[in-house]
């Protein structure tokens, strides 16, 4: 029986100390017939490095744009020169623990499943050191509703962590809802696809066996982000509000992210205003619009809140945090 193949898509921007790990994770999959890596408008040696990890078994597309162009254009390039069935996003500093596709890729139940994840401190990065037991599977399902919510961040978290989740697309899916990235984004890009294909009755599957290493950088906080950058994620939610026959559920769910992103995006403007003008006047000007307050006094607090936390920990350990999993999972027991 011949098994659907992957597309393994890679956007890159100035990822050449981690581009050639991510390509030579994806090549080593058996079950992945084609790996598209789009050099995003890169000044380094992106492109060169993912080339020279080339296995020569003709899988591997390079593909290098002139300017940078935002990873839901390079995503929608990738998947339009792409033939597989299957197709799944890699981060260019992420890569595939082996045997990924072999274990989660498993019946017809599904139009996206998603894998554990394993997050690995940069400092103790080397892949093939990584011990990383077998869970048990245990499937289950992901609503709208339960995903649009795990993405609204928590405290110590950059985003909610459902959002992290890779799943592997079925491109029917896509061309019969003619879904694809929306290229104004370049924050929640994945986020406002998955809802929406979710919101169009997507089945989206979890297991909660582990295959995707995500490396963790300590300069990778949400919010560097540009002000613009969350204002368009929250007019993403709202155009869903306007274009979706929602139930009374799936609609406060998107309020709700709505109004996490908007608080971001005002905590942002707030600051934006406070480096060019001053604290006075961006003081005046945000009591001047009282509906933005609240989320600017919270936004600050959380902020001094985290950087003391962060400082505290840099200075009681120096060593680098340990592996953890998104998923909470049983291990295997052996038959």
């Amino acid at each position: 029986m011949a098994f659907p193949t992957v597309c393994v898509i890679i956007a890159a921007k100035n990822a050449q100390e981690t581009i050639a790990r991510a390509v030579a994770s994806a090549l080593r999959e058996a079950r992945v017939s084609e790996v598209v890596v789009v050099d995003d408008g890169s000044d380094d040696a992106t492109a060169e490095r993912a080339l020279a990890a080339d296995d020569g078994s003709g899988r591997l597309a390079i593909v290098r744009l002139d300017s940078n162009r935002g990873p839901a254009h390079a995503r929608n390039r990738a998947i339009a020169m792409s033939r597989a069935p299957l197709l799944a996003i890699l981060d260019a500093d992420d890569f595939f623990l082996p045997g990924r596709f072999d274990r989660m890729l498993d019946g017809e139940d599904w139009d996206f499943v998603a894998d554990n994840i394993v997050f690995i401190d940069e400092r103790s990065m080397v892949d093939r050191q990584l011990a990383v037991p077998r869970f048990e599977t245990a499937p289950c399902f992901l609503d709208a509703v339960g995903f649009i919510d795990g993405n609204i961040s928590r405290r110590g978290a950059s985003r909610g962590e459902i959002g992290f989740l890779k799943p592997v697309m079925r491109r029917a899916f896509l061309d019969r809802h003619a879904l694809c990235y929306d290229e104004s984004l370049r924050l929640g890009e994945d986020y406002d696809l998955y809802t929406r294909a979710l919101l169009k009755g997507a089945r989206y599957k979890i297991v909660h066996d582990c295959g995707y290493g995500a490396v963790v950088r300590a300069d990778s906080l949400s919010g560097r982000h540009r002000t613009e950058d969350l204002k368009r994620l929250y007019e993403a939610d709202r155009a869903m509000l306007a274009s979706f026959d929602l139930t009374p559920e799936a609609r406060g769910a998107l309020l709700r992210h709505e109004r996490h992103v908007r608080g971001r995006f005002e905590l942002r403007h707030f600051l934006d205003r406070k480096g060019t003008r001053g604290l006075i006047p961006a003081g005046f000007e945000a009591l001047a619009r009282p509906s933005a307050l609240p989320a600017i006094i919270r936004g600050v607090a959380a902020d001094k809140l985290e950087a003391l936390r962060r400082s505290r920990h840099s200075q009681s350990s120096k060593e680098p945090a340990p592996p953890r999993y998104l998923l909470a999972a049983r291990i295997a027991t052996q038959k």
